[in-house]
């Protein structure tokens, strides 16, 4: 955590010194938390005031465990946070090297927001999409600089969790991929390169057992604890497959099969029809205080 860049890394004539962030959620929190502890400049941009705060109340308190495990001092952790910026216009964004943009998992949302922000960044800046799920191709022919575009899939917790899925899109340039994936070790991660399949690698493996733990649960094979235990105990998972995808967030889970039963046409990637239900119910998991789980005690209890 207390690792800094030491030389900043460079694309052509452009050295990634200063990195915003679009959307201040769960992943966008995490990712600029990440760059700030590692000696970046940060802008921290999002449509709403209070979600930035909560965004750098959540940073803070992250530091704060890190300074209490020895990980870092009080005066690194005074130094990072002084390096993050936030904002709600994106025209924050005007100086800055690398964009990573941590918006919704919505090809709609994301193509706006590239709209919007070509207007506003450098003509060599990069761009970088966490998108768990949408094709980067797709992705970047929306932008007008597919050559500086690619996936930087980080995985949540960000401050937590080693991996880095890096996907180029069919017109990434070789040096934009350099550059991320030297900057991926910089920020002390771990790259694993991806091709521009639908939801990549991690998530193609993953979203499905967490869907068909849905499928076993909408069939009445076995309630919510019977389910989270079996795989805990079982197959020894730190967390059972529904407990998961409560913490991932239903419509992310969601978004995620909706893109592999299009982008694949295979029958076997169908969202659970349970699954579709509580999203639409507003039950989203954790972020939303019910999913799987009712998280409004001190103690999380099975909603079936």
């Amino acid at each position: 955590m207390n690792a800094t860049v030491a030389n900043p890394v460079s694309i052509d004539s452009v050295a990634i010194r200063k990195v915003g962030v679009i959307g201040a959620g769960q992943m966008g929190t995490g990712i600029a938390n990440v760059c700030a502890a590692h000696g970046l400049d940060v802008v921290l941009g999002d449509i709403s005031h209070d979600q930035i705060g909560k965004a750098l109340d959540a940073i803070s308190a992250n530091y704060d465990r890190q300074v209490r495990r020895n990980r870092m001092t009080e005066a690194q952790k005074a130094e990072a946070l002084a390096r993050i910026a936030t904002g709600t216009e994106y025209r924050i964004l005007s100086d800055c090297d690398l964009i990573i943009e941590a918006a919704t998992e919505s090809e709609e949302v994301k193509r706006e927001i590239y709209k919007r922000i070509v207007t506003e960044i450098r003509d060599d800046a990069i761009i970088a999409s966490n998108t768990s799920s949408i094709s980067i191709t797709r992705l970047g022919a929306a932008t007008d600089r597919p050559a500086r575009f690619m996936g930087m899939h980080f995985m949540n917790p960000v401050p937590a969790m080693q991996l880095v899925e890096l996907i180029p899109g069919i017109a990434t340039a070789k040096e934009t991929f350099d550059a991320i994936e030297a900057l991926t070790f910089a920020l002390g991660k771990t790259p694993v390169n991806s091709e521009d399949f639908p939801a990549f690698i991690v998530n193609r493996i993953l979203l499905p057992m967490l869907n068909e733990a849905v499928y076993t649960l909408h069939e009445g094979v076995g309630s919510v604890e019977a389910i989270d235990n079996a795989m805990r105990l079982g197959a020894n998972h730190p967390m059972g497959p529904l407990q998961l995808a409560d913490f991932i967030g239903l419509d992310t889970c969601l978004s995620v099969m909706q893109v592999l039963y299009e982008g694949l046409a295979d029958t076997k990637y169908r969202p659970c029809p349970l699954l579709v239900k509580y999203v639409e119910a507003g039950w989203l998991g954790r972020k939303s205080g019910r999913g799987f789980y009712d998280y409004s005690g001190d103690t999380p209890t099975p909603t079936r």
